[in-house]
């Protein structure tokens, strides 16, 4: 027979040991999970995560807790999820800023996007717009093109960091263009959109998710979309093609787990973005802001992998070109 005070350490032990065993499918996520969102609050890369994750949570039966961490470009907020704990808890609201245009344009980056996350999968796809201040005197594509090239950097261009998505969708438009504005980084695309709306700057290029609203309501301008055809969500904007103008562009955005995460957990994450992305609801609400859902096929982290590293191989030649004039 073992005395009450050996049974009491027995059990102390096997508390410990069952602490320090890693998370497993059948018992994770067992509390809250935090997303960090590498922007502030109200751009894209926000919206997009909390459509999606206010679903997963009730999938997953826990809270996912937006958390906003902006700066370089969204190189700091994923730099913290690089280095944390790989159990599951904390993720990244990724997109092509942190993952494509970082390793190009950011010097001495504390992480590497193809091999310090596993991807879990894409959340959205969205076209870029091209917009100005409400104000801007240019009655088309065409004519806003023509003013650019006329005046150059007489124009202020807002993005939201180096990197962004905003920085490279002005980025492909000014390079196609052959227009040379000046540019006028935040930390952000909320910052710039409110600079935009102030007219204290003249026009950006930003993910439809974003504009929007701001667009439908007057309070900027919108010329042109990257898309092939004109979105549902804005049928009174033509696309750049219409105009005989190159832009052709999906800005995308995903989640992704810190490097070691388990691969059980990682099939757990990726299921519940899954069936989240099949919700009616959050299709309905994705779309309504210009975005559109990844298609079954897209959405495994195998496939959403090799899209990232596809995407790192069109973009790097383009980044590279136009960065010293970043």
């Amino acid at each position: 027979m073992y005395s009450a005070r050996q049974l009491s350490t027995a059990c102390a032990i096997g508390l410990a040991v069952a602490w320090s065993v890693p998370a497993t499918a059948q018992d994770f996520p067992n509390r809250s999970i935090t997303v960090v969102v590498p922007f502030p609050a109200g751009g894209p890369s926000d919206v997009v995560a909390r459509i999606v994750t206010e679903h997963m949570g009730r999938t997953l039966g826990q809270t996912l807790v937006i958390e906003n961490v902006g700066g370089a470009g969204g190189t700091l907020g994923s730099g913290r999820v690089a280095a944390a704990a790989p159990d599951g808890y904390t993720l990244l609201a990724g997109s092509m800023g942190s993952h494509v245009a970082a390793p190009v344009l950011t010097p001495n980056l504390k992480y590497d996007p193809a091999k310090d996350f596993l991807p879990i999968g894409p959340t959205a796809h969205s076209p870029a717009v091209i917009v100005a201040r409400k104000d801007f005197p240019a009655k088309d594509l065409r004519e806003f093109v023509a003013d650019l090239k006329e005046k150059g950097n007489g124009f202020k261009q807002a993005h939201g960091g180096i990197g962004s998505s905003s920085h490279m969708a002005c980025l492909l438009f000014t390079t196609e263009t052959g227009a040379k504005p000046t540019l006028v980084a935040y930390r952000g695309t909320g910052p710039a959109m409110n600079d935009l709306i102030g007219g204290h700057v003249d026009f950006f290029c930003e993910q439809s998710v974003s504009v929007t609203e701001q667009i439908k309501s007057g309070a900027i301008k919108a010329y042109a979309v990257s898309a092939d055809e004109r979105l549902a969500s804005l049928p009174e904007v033509p696309t750049a093609k219409e105009a005989g103008i190159k832009y052709d562009m999906s800005i995308w955005a995903g989640i992704f787990a810190p490097k070691d995460t388990p691969p059980a957990v990682v099939a757990k994450l990726s299921g519940a973005l899954d069936k989240t992305l099949d919700d009616a609801g959050v299709k309905s609400r994705i779309n309504a802001l210009g975005g559109s859902i990844p298609v079954k096929a897209e959405r495994s982290p195998t496939a959403f992998e090799a899209y990232v590293k596809a995407e790192i191989a069109r973009w790097a030649p383009v980044l590279k070109a136009a960065e010293p004039a970043k």
